[in-house]
């Protein structure tokens, strides 16, 4: 039986979480509240991959210079891995009596009591919450806590992913009816004033003024296609019917158009069932690092792979071109965007270069 006492930190727990509203805050609120309840001086929250390696790791308790000192994060294996795959939690009073134990890494706090259970939304495991205790263990009534936080952490999650997903789809609204509004108006508009212009030049006598209006109209021209890309871009794909592979072929076609390079394009692994936040992301940093090259580099061949591992997609644009220095160049916005758009994603940007042998401009995205 549970005090009335627990019970209520239980309800003040499960506050704090519901009350968050974005993930990483989820996260580290539950790592806390599980600490406060239960008193441990050690808690960490593991985001688990479909494989089941570890590919978001959250902890509380470890002081910051030594979790540098202990190196990478987990990766999912030995007693931490065996909460990802057994239904129940696992509650030992001594943590290395365990058969998967491995020990711990140089630097790790040596810790007595564990407490892990897994945080699941519907039958799929999200991550899972570990506990450690330095003397003695955790009680039956702490795991019992920690299993219903981990309930409302489920839940919790799963209210934000569908939070997202619902301003996505109100945004993909929004952009749908601007991109309508442009083309039903603003673009017939514009080719109005365009025959308009060509019409008067046929009846003006003076060759000056005709020459000066059709460059005006191929100026005109020129607007109206770029704001029809524009729109094209503007327009999102039907959800749920989103291909990687012909959005990049149909991308890197347009940007080629105005060049003499030639672009190659490598796609490897499977890509027919990315979610469309990470198509999106791959597509807008591709523009980037393309554009940039075609207009800076002077090179004959830009190269472009996609490929897809366990739990990252590694997109590299490389050029053989002019090149710069990187430590003296002064950054423009592309890629300033590009390192920007990985990191909201959650990954990394590298880009290398050196003058006169070219740049390679590769993002590494979370799945």
């Amino acid at each position: 039986m549970i005090p009335a006492s627990r019970l209520s930190d239980l309800i003040g727990a499960a506050a704090r979480v519901t009350g968050q509203t974005e993930l990483t805050a989820v996260l580290e609120t539950v790592v806390t509240t599980a600490m406060d309840l239960t008193g441990a001086p050690y808690g960490a929250l593991g985001v688990v991959s479909e494989n089941g390696q570890l590919i978001q790791f959250v902890q509380q308790g470890v002081p910051e210079e030594v979790a540098e000192l202990i190196g990478r994060p987990p990766e999912g294996r030995g007693l931490l891995g065996a909460v990802t795959w057994q239904p129940s939690p696992i509650r030992l009073d001594e943590a290395q009596s365990h058969p998967r134990a491995t020990g711990f890494p140089k630097h790790h706090p040596q810790l007595d009591g564990f407490l892990g259970v897994s945080i699941r939304i519907g039958g799929d495991v999200f991550g899972n919450l570990y506990l450690g205790a330095v003397h003695g263990g955790f009680t039956e009534q702490d795991e019992t806590l920690i299993r219903a936080l981990a309930l409302i952490a489920g839940s919790a999650i799963s209210t934000i992913r569908l939070q997202a997903r619902l301003r996505r789809a109100a945004v993909l609204e929004d952009r749908q009816r601007i991109a309508r509004d442009l083309h039903d108006s603003i673009i017939q508009d514009l080719f109005a004033v365009g025959l308009s212009l060509q019409a008067l030049t046929a009846r003006l006598p003076d060759p000056d003024m005709r020459t000066s209006l059709e460059e005006s109209a191929l100026h005109l021209d020129d607007s109206i296609t770029a704001l029809r890309r524009f729109i094209f871009d503007l327009r999102p794909t039907v959800l749920g019917s989103r291909n990687l592979k012909d959005e990049l072929s149909e991308l890197l076609g347009r940007l080629a158009v105005p060049y003499e390079a030639s672009i190659g394009i490598g796609v490897t692994g499977p890509v027919d069932d990315l979610p469309n936040e990470l198509i999106d992301d791959v597509l807008q940093i591709t523009r980037e690092a393309v554009s940039n090259a075609l207009r800076h580099s002077g090179a004959d061949v830009v190269s472009i792979s996609v490929s897809r591992g366990i739990d990252r997609l590694v997109i590299t644009v490389a050029d053989k071109g002019k090149g710069f220095d990187i430590d003296s160049i002064e950054r423009g916005m592309g890629l300033d965007n590009i390192q920007s758009r990985a990191e909201t994603a959650g990954g990394e940007a590298e880009i290398q270069s050196k003058v006169n042998e070219g740049t390679t401009v590769r993002v590494v995205l979370p799945l």
